[in-house]
């Protein structure tokens, strides 16, 4: 089980005690000042009750509208851009908008103009205008009227949805209809008037914006061709796809550098190849390379020579030498070898110039091709320039398109709008009256009273300065509390101390025991009871403390140090003849002075003031009263010394200094803490040890409920106890 450090529990305690404390406080000053607080109740219900009475009767006209969140498309139901969604937080800002768009002047201006209220009599007199008001001259009736419009408007929104309730009150259950129509029309007029104005707004803008583009257009085009014309370029811009790309552009220079590099790399492939062909028949044998007899002619004159040959092998072998056939066959083939080894020449040297052709063409190309160059970079300096203005151009172009779109867009939209006002439902002509509200009225009234009250017991609390429960103790004087005493039942709380089951016996029993450790070293052995004023009861509080420590079993002398009215001897029931004041007067024996008093439970020793000297200050001062004091302290167990009281008397305060702490008696509803703070600083200029204050004379039943447990019987039922059980 996980243990709750002390500390915490200590200051959850003390909360706990700080917060009961100021309950019991606040219901204390309720309970006394109750009276006052009923009849201030009463009062604000009463006034309520008559106001309403007396007040004029006015009827409230409620016409509804539906605001939708719409935004202006000002560019067309067609415009590209896609509009994200509105936040909930952007719909209630929008909401709230036409709100105070409602509530506006301008809106009241539209209304005044429709119904011309300026110039109605009936509406003024709704208003509660009286006609004499109106026949001043210098009164603008326009300017009140709005004012009045203004004034008595209502306008609400219900709680999470889009409708409007726009509501109107006056003394006229038609003028007030009248109004509240009239505001939910004008609002729908206005919020139309406003798009239209909006969208005629962009349409100018667009036309002025399309204006300086086409002037810009046209200025960069011209400075283009102008500075083209200046140094000579011919561009080939115009050759546009259908998709909008530039299939051509560039110059004349860079076109033909283009075509020259193409031809020029056409041309050196046409001369290897021929150099290859005339490298394979140069080096070989006239009929040997493939080039030649892959030639139709050769074919046929070697077919013709191969049948020849034939033939005259044939002829040989049927014919001698010298035979006329022989002779003519080989004369053939002699020919056609002849006529192959002029063709095979021929193709060879159809070769060579094929390869020289080529060679000349690539020479003729590369020449051009240098040229074409050398004259491109020459123009790309000049291109540089060209190439900026004609970006400029472009981007000219680009504006000028888009701005010519929109302004179609506009004109194609202009005057085409919805209103995102709706009328819900019409004001009807009220049939009961909105104001006065008899229970609104009395509600509020009872509300203002209650308020009102609280402030009156408030104030008077707080300047009340005097002690009426314990709390104000420690709260007004910030003196620790010894004890509450309550008032006696019978009257006498001396003849109650001497029943041990009275509640004053047991408040002072509860004293007894915050005495006993009032002090690092426990119960002082010389203590002084006194109070600001007489009869506050500190004389019943010293006989009770005597009382109380003989109880339990210690020896204490009671002196009855007030040598300007004594009264203990009288109230304990032996003879004053001698005392305190024979003492300081001669050297008699102290300890043969004292008297027993008491009962048989509380026996204790009284020192009686004496006969009243004509100085009691000064015999009080007297090193004397020192010495007695030593002399008794060392042979009672607690020396209790009733003093004066502190106002008016320096008694008291030399008491206080000499005894080793003082306790302050304060008298219940008597005592005012002004005056308890004015005897606590006299007290303190002799730097005494206060132990604390005793509240005297307490009435519970002025306090509250909370203060019960110091009225009537005690924590122990008494009665309830056998008598065998007692203790």
């Amino acid at each position: 089980m996980t243990s709750i450090p002390h500390s915490a529990t200590s200051h959850a305690f003390a909360t706990e005690s700080a917060i009961g404390a100021a309950i019991r406080k606040v219901l204390s000053a309720i309970r006394r000042n109750f009276w006052l607080a009923v009849a201030i109740i009463g009062a604000a219900v009463a006034l309520a009750l008559v106001a309403t009475m007396l007040d004029t009767p006015r009827f409230t006209a409620v016409s509804t509208v539906q605001i939708n969140n719409q935004s202006d498309e000002v560019l067309g139901a067609d415009f590209e851009t896609q509009i994200a969604p509105p936040s909930d937080w952007d719909t209630e800002r929008f909401l709230n908008t036409q709100l105070d768009v409602l509530r506006s002047r301008a809106l009241a201006e539209r209304v005044l103009d429709a119904l011309d209220l300026a110039a109605d009599d009936r509406f003024f007199a709704a208003m509660e205008i009286p006609a004499e008001a109106l026949a001043d001259p210098e009164v603008d009736r326009r300017k009140w009227a709005i004012s009045l419009l203004q004034d008595n408007l209502e306008v609400d929104l219900r709680r999470t949805t889009r409708i409007a309730l726009i509501g109107y009150t006056s003394i006229d259950p038609e003028m007030s209809s009248r109004v509240a129509n009239a505001f939910a029309e004008e609002f729908i007029q206005q919020s139309l008037q406003r798009r239209f104005d909006s969208s005629a707004y962009a349409r100018n803008f667009v036309a002025e914006q399309l204006d300086e583009a086409r002037r810009d257009l046209q200025e960069t085009e011209e400075t283009l061709n102008e500075y083209a014309r200046q140094v000579g370029l011919l561009r080939t811009r115009d050759a546009i796809s259908p998709t909008g790309e530039q299939l051509a552009a560039g110059t004349i220079t860079s076109s033909s550098l283009l075509q020259y590099n193409e031809a020029s790399i056409r041309a050196r492939e046409a001369r290897i190849a021929a150099q290859s062909r005339w490298d394979a028949v140069r080096n070989s044998a006239l009929l040997s390379s493939q080039q030649v007899l892959s030639n139709p002619t050769i074919q046929s004159l070697m077919t013709r020579r191969a049948d020849l040959e034939s033939q005259l092998e044939a002829a040989r072998d049927r014919y001698l030498p010298g035979h006329p056939a022989i002779t003519r066959l080989e004369a053939d083939v002699s020919g056609v070898n002849s006529q192959l080894t002029r063709t095979a020449s021929d193709v060879r040297e159809s070769i060579r110039a094929e390869y020289q052709a080529a060679a000349a063409a690539e020479q003729r190309l590369d020449s051009q091709l240098r040229r074409a160059r050398n004259a491109t970079l020459a123009e790309q300096a000049q291109s540089v320039r060209y190439n900026v203005l004609a970006r400029e151009a472009d981007t000219a172009r680009s504006i000028y398109d888009g701005l010519l779109q929109r302004y179609r867009e506009l004109n194609a939209s202009a005057g085409i709008t919805s209103s995102n006002i709706l009328i819900v439902d019409r004001a009807d002509v009220p049939s009961t009256q909105s104001s006065p509200s008899l229970t609104r009225n009395l509600a509020i009234g009872l509300l203002i009273g209650f308020a009102l009250a609280g402030l009156a017991i408030f104030l008077r609390d707080q300047l009340d300065d005097v002690i009426h429960i314990p709390e104000d103790i420690e709260d007004k004087l910030a003196l620790p509390l010894l004890g509450v005493i309550p008032e006696a039942e019978e009257g006498d709380p001396v003849a109650e101390l001497e029943n041990p089951k009275s509640t004053v016996t047991e408040a002072y029993n509860s004293m007894r025991g915050a005495m006993l450790y009032s002090t690092p070293q426990g119960l002082p052995g010389l203590i002084a009871v006194t109070s600001a004023q007489a009869s506050e009861g500190k004389s019943t509080t010293s006989i009770a403390m005597a009382a109380g420590f003989a109880r339990i079993g210690l020896s204490p002398l009671l002196i009855d140090a007030d040598l300007r009215r004594s009264s203990l001897h009288r109230t304990l029931g032996v003879e004053g003849a001698r005392g305190l004041t024979d003492l300081l007067t001669s050297q008699d024996d102290p300890l043969a002075v004292p008297v027993e008093v008491g009962s048989e439970e509380a026996r204790f020793d009284l020192l009686a003031a004496g006969p009243l000297p004509p100085s009691p200050t000064e015999l009080i001062a007297s090193p004397r009263m020192a010495q007695l004091l030593e002399v008794y302290a060392g042979k009672y167990d607690v020396v209790i010394i009733d003093s004066p009281p502190v106002l008016g008397l320096a008694d008291a305060p030399m008491m206080a200094a000499i005894a080793d702490g003082t306790v302050f008696v304060i008298e219940a509803e008597r005592g005012r803490s002004g005056s308890l703070k004015a005897a606590l600083r006299r007290l303190r200029t002799m730097d005494p040890h206060i132990l604390g204050a005793v509240l005297a004379k307490f009435d519970p039943a002025k306090s509250g409920n909370s203060y019960s447990q110091y009225a009537g019987g005690n924590y122990y039922s008494y009665s309830a106890i056998e008598p065998g059980l007692q203790t």
